[in-house]
């Protein structure tokens, strides 16, 4: 399995798209990704905003309108502010932290507090509490896809040294799982985090699109539950 190759708008499924750039964090080379839903009333929603490009914005703009702007955690926010320049008018989504790390941003509403009425009947979304990025996944209940950032990783088999060592050393190296580093250092209330989990997992979807690496098309609810295996079960 490799990496997906950086595309202007590739569709997953009707009304869902991706985009991927190359990228670089710890040394590895990966990639980064964003979706791109179509809401029922035409605009778009994309979840964790990569680079702003001419052409990826007219890639977009080819699309639709662009409606809301979703930063699923604090650390998927880097290029959400141009993309928030462009297009003034888009709702920005953003979790609690992030106005202390980007207070020059405008943040329209803080997930996943009060509900989203543009999100109704389309969108599923689910904060993965005790999780210190914050982050909130979506389930687009029409094509049945779970979309998240950094809660799994789905690589595969990184070809430069370094990156298939750390891969391999942290546990997602072809496999979907979140990296150990993050599964060590990233939960203040790991019995919060199942809760989380067992509500997402209760929702019906098959496929996923994650933030690093390949989209798992199929079987994606089983692949969720294993990855998660790790996370003790929640009692009461």
């Amino acid at each position: 399995m490799v990496s997906p190759q950086p595309g202007l708008h590739q569709p997953i499924a009707e009304d869902l798209w991706l985009d991927s750039e190359p990228m670089r964090i710890l040394g590895m080379r990966l990639t980064s990704s964003m979706a791109i839903v179509r809401l029922a009333d035409g605009g778009l929603l994309l979840y964790s905003p990569i680079t702003m490009t001419p052409e990826r914005r007219a890639a977009v703009e080819a699309i639709g309108p662009v409606a809301h702007l979703y930063a699923p955690n604090t650390f998927h926010h880097l290029r959400i502010g141009d993309w928030a320049e462009a297009f003034p008018s888009a709702r920005l989504h953003a979790p609690p932290g992030l106005s202390k790390k980007r207070p020059e941003l405008r943040i329209d509403r803080i997930h996943p507090e009060t509900p989203e009425p543009a999100f109704a009947g389309i969108l599923d979304e689910i904060g993965i509490e005790g999780f210190r990025l914050e982050e909130s996944v979506l389930v687009h209940r029409p094509t049945r896809t779970l979309i998240v950032a950094d809660l799994l990783h789905n690589v595969g088999r990184p070809e430069d040294p370094w990156s298939k060592l750390y891969t391999r050393a942290m546990g997602f190296y072809d496999r979907a799982a979140m990296s150990r580093m993050i599964r060590w250092t990233g939960f203040t209330d790991r019995t919060a985090a199942r809760r989380s989990l067992e509500r997402l997992l209760a929702l019906p979807f098959d496929r996923v699109v994650v933030g690093h690496g390949l989209p798992i098309a199929t079987n994606g609810h089983a692949a969720v539950t294993a990855a998660f295996a790790w996370l003790p079960v929640a009692s009461g």
